[in-house]
Parts: C-alpha cells; sequence; structure tokens
C-alpha cells in the first residue's frame, strides 16, 4: 500500500513537472511570434555589419541626434508608453545608464510613438538617458536593425566602431542582468 502511494505521487509529481514545462514551451511559442519579412527595398542590419545612417530627433528638445557612427558602445532600446514590460524596464535602464556615467555604455531609448505620449509616460516614470522618438511602422528603424518580429522592448548593441553586436527581445528584469548581456557580448 505504501509503496503505490509512493509511486502514484510520484507520477503525478513527474506528470505536473512535465505539464509545466510543456505549458511554458507552447506559451514562448505563442509569444514569440515569426519573424517577417523585411519591406520591400529594406535591408536589415545583421549582427557583425555596420549600423546604417540613423539621425533620430531627441524627445525633449527636437533636436536630430546621431545614432549610428563611431562613438562610445550603445545600448538601444525601442519602447512605448503603451507597452507593459517596456513600462517596468525603463527604470531599469535608467539605473544601468547611471551606473556606466559619461565613459561607459550610453543608454539610447527611441520611443516609437507620438512624442506627446511618450513625454506624457515621462512624466510619471522619469529617466535621464538620451530619448529620441521615431513613428512606428512596418520600416522603422527597429526593424531595420533587426526587429522582424514586431516585439517590443526590443534591444541592440552597437559598438564604438558603428557594428551591430546584438539584438535582444524583451524587458530586462533588473540593471545585472543589462551588464550580463552587454559584458557576453561586447568585444
Amino acid at each position: 500500500m505504501k509503496r503505490d502511494a509512493i509511486l502514484t505521487w510520484g507520477a503525478i509529481v513527474v506528470l505536473g513537472g512535465l505539464s509545466a514545462w510543456l505549458g511554458w514551451w507552447l506559451g514562448q511559442r505563442a509569444l514569440m511570434p515569426d519573424e517577417k519579412p523585411a519591406p520591400p527595398g529594406m535591408v536589415i542590419t545583421e549582427i557583425g555589419q555596420p549600423v546604417p545612417e540613423l539621425v533620430l530627433p531627441d524627445l525633449r528638445s527636437g533636436e536630430p541626434v546621431t545614432v549610428s557612427g563611431p562613438g562610445r558602445t550603445r545600448l538601444v532600446n525601442y519602447w512605448a508608453s503603451w507597452c507593459g514590460p517596456c513600462r517596468k524596464e525603463m527604470p531599469v535602464l535608467d539605473a544601468y545608464a547611471r551606473q556606466q556615467g559619461g565613459n561607459g555604455v550610453k543608454v539610447v531609448g527611441i520611443a516609437l510613438e507620438s512624442p506627446d505620449e511618450a513625454l506624457a509616460f515621462l512624466r510619471e516614470v522619469p529617466v535621464d538617458f538620451t530619448l529620441l522618438v521615431e513613428n512606428p511602422g512596418p520600416g522603422d528603424s527597429s526593424v531595420q536593425l533587426g526587429n522582424r518580429r514586431g516585439i517590443l522592448p526590443y534591444t541592440v548593441l552597437v559598438d564604438a566602431s558603428g557594428t551591430l553586436l546584438a539584438t535582444h527581445y524583451g524587458a530586462f528584469p533588473d540593471p545585472e542582468s543589462v551588464q550580463a548581456w552587454v559584458n557576453s557580448n561586447a568585444r
């Protein structure tokens, strides 16, 4: 009798574990949409290639800011105020940017929405790193830099020479995870 109970509970634990894993796996498949083809004529920058010229307006001042080309290593994060994971990630990126100071990795956020929507969000969740704005669409710069799934937040790492080093779908949970991702992809 005791042996049967142990086997029954063992089977329940194993089946529960398999069910949990299967649910997680299916959830990941459902949450990660398939890649979409690039718009006609758009060249997608692949890892190891130079980032094409990218100049966007500063969200606060409207002045043009160059994102591409040589300079400091840059972590470029695409976000929108309507995106729940983006909202949670913004303070994480702000903390990471403060840790980097003026000589470390430069954090640049690109809001894929109207300036008014992005500025309204920043009144609720202020951040100090550079913020730019771009109209979202099938040909925005996130797509050009590899976001063929249309997922936000989407982050790219660009080295000091202007080469695309890595891409990341989804939010970083804490500054340490951002640093670990940068460390594992930086040259």
